[in-house]
């Protein structure tokens, strides 16, 4: 029976499943270790809608406390300056799948070249509103929206939250891991005995969580786990990060991303800073070359604050063996677009603290079995999406995103592609062609589809009553954006001390 848990890593990874166990299993001992010599990664950082609602459905966080330390602004989306047209947007909304009524075919089939936005949210994207004004004036936050957060401010905040609920936090240094036969999930394979620590002490538990990150200590050094490469389908392999203090920019609710000469560039809105990166291949250009571009198309990064992180997209063939389960980046790794990073990790930390709660510390191989499948599947998920942005964005025809549109394997995206390619926006198989647990879902898909024209034989003009009426719902969309909040209006409501939290999430 799993009676005490130790967390390898004290990054957001480490904290959020340190704090996910603790929370559903009070009973159980669980203690981060983080080394100090180790530091943060500090860079702006996206989350689609899954991370708020992990937050605030799952961990029931005190919302206003999140908000004054952690500072998050909000997101509705993503802003694509992609392919053919001058740019669309993905938001968190189901817009390119929904129907109108009086329109015969989902929204998709009617977002023609001039359309800016085809909704309610991508209106307000556009519009660079947040939120629209509850009856008395407050931001209805119930819109679906993520956030865009600074790493640091967020492990500051999950470092606090922990104590509060009973996790023991420790500051030492491991020198070395022993392996050995362990028994859990009712069979016998390697595992961890001991962390040896550097001045000499052993730390056993009966679970290890690997947090270590990129370094992936026990997971991939300790027991050897496998790493499989997603190289055939995301060419991208690094990135040179920069930014500037915010002057009199407006905060945009949306993450933009970029098409660039070697890949592609987000822009990540703070409210006092602006954070902007460039992720691209090292096999079609070299690091200072990237740097330079990325500085003469934003000459407000100083040119002294920009570094260069390079890392591989990929996961660990299993994410929990024997007695160690591996969270965030000490399993795998895709890449910045689509901001999928925390919403795996809240994924893994549900299914983690789930399943010791719901086994009740005695988890089986089926489970464990399961749970593998899972995880994995949800990296390939990702990969599988990711891949259609690369292989349709038809902006620039520089090498690289000719190697993109020619050699990009789609893997599992690939029956995805042949349906739209045959019948075109169309959601007659939601559903069927693809399962729910999908977390881009059928809207993802058509939003990247229809977002970079991807062609289908079946196109036609619809009656010219239906466009009447598409252009009467677009304009009705953009008028609603027109009186709504901002993101810094939104700010200064829930800062502020009249803010009622359980009446703005209604």
């Amino acid at each position: 029976m799993i009676k005490s848990v130790v967390v390898l890593g004290g990054g957001s990874a480490g904290f959020l499943a340190a704090i996910s166990i603790k929370s559903k299993n009070p009973h159980l001992s669980v203690r981060i270790l983080r080394s100090p010599d180790i530091g943060i990664i500090g860079v702006g950082e996206g989350t689609t809608i899954a991370f708020p609602r992990f937050l605030q459905g799952y961990l029931h966080v005190p919302l206003r406390e999140f908000f004054q330390v952690a500072e998050p602004t909000f997101k509705l989306g993503i802003k694509f300056l992609w392919g053919p047209r001058r740019e669309f947007y993905y938001t968190f909304a189901k817009e390119y799948e929904a129907r109108l009524t009086g329109l015969s075919k989902p929204i998709g089939f009617y977002h023609d070249h001039d359309t800016q936005w085809i909704g309610a949210l991508s209106a307000l994207m556009a519009h660079d509103k947040a939120f629209v004004r509850n009856a008395d004036g407050t931001p209805n936050l119930s819109l679906p929206h993520g956030y865009h957060i600074e790493n640091e401010k967020l492990v500051g905040w999950l470092e606090s939250h922990a104590r509060k609920v009973g996790v023991e936090i420790g500051d030492a240094n491991v020198a070395g891991v022993e392996t050995g036969p362990v028994r859990t999930s009712g069979r016998e394979e390697k595992g961890v005995t001991a962390l040896v620590l550097a001045d000499g002490q052993r730390v056993t538990a009966d679970l290890f969580v690997d947090a270590s990150g990129f370094r992936s200590e026990l997971l991939g050094k300790a027991l050897g786990e496998a790493y499989q490469s997603f190289e055939k389908s995301l060419f991208c392999d690094r990135a040179v990060i920069g930014g500037w203090e915010r002057t009199d920019e407006v905060v945009k609710p949306y993450t933009t991303v970029e098409t660039m000469d070697h890949g592609w560039a987000w822009q990540i809105e703070h409210a006092d800073f602006i954070n902007r990166g460039y992720v691209y291949s090292g096999a079609h250009v070299d690091d200072e070359t990237a740097r330079q571009e990325l500085l003469r198309k934003n000459p407000k990064i100083p040119a002294e604050r920009t570094r260069v992180v390079r890392y591989r997209s990929g996961r660990r063939a299993r994410t929990w063996i024997g007695n160690v389960v591996g969270v965030g980046n000490s399993v795998g790794f895709v890449e910045p677009l689509e901001a999928t990073s925390l919403g795996v990790i809240a994924l893994e930390c549900v299914m983690l603290a789930d399943t010791l709660a719901e086994t009740i510390g005695e988890p089986g191989p089926m489970i464990v079995d399961i749970f593998n499948k899972h995880n994995g599947k949800a990296w390939d998920d990702i990969r599988d999406f990711l891949a259609v942005h690369y292989a349709f964005n038809t902006r620039l025809d520089t090498p690289f995103w000719k190697d993109c549109r020619e050699k990009t394997d789609l893997a599992g995206a690939a029956p995805m592609v042949e349906w739209f390619r045959e019948n075109g926006p169309s959601t007659l198989v939601k559903g069927i062609l693809m399962p729910e647990s999908n977390s881009f879902g059928f809207e993802g898909y058509l939003a990247m589809f229809v977002g970079q024209k991807l062609q289908y034989p079946k196109e036609r003009k619809p009656a010219a009553k239906e466009v009447e009426l598409w252009r009467k719902y677009v304009a009705k969309f953009g008028e609603q954006s027109r009186t709504a909040l901002s993101v810094m209006d939104t700010l200064r409501a829930v800062h502020g001390p009249a803010w009622n939290v359980k009446a703005a999430a209604r």
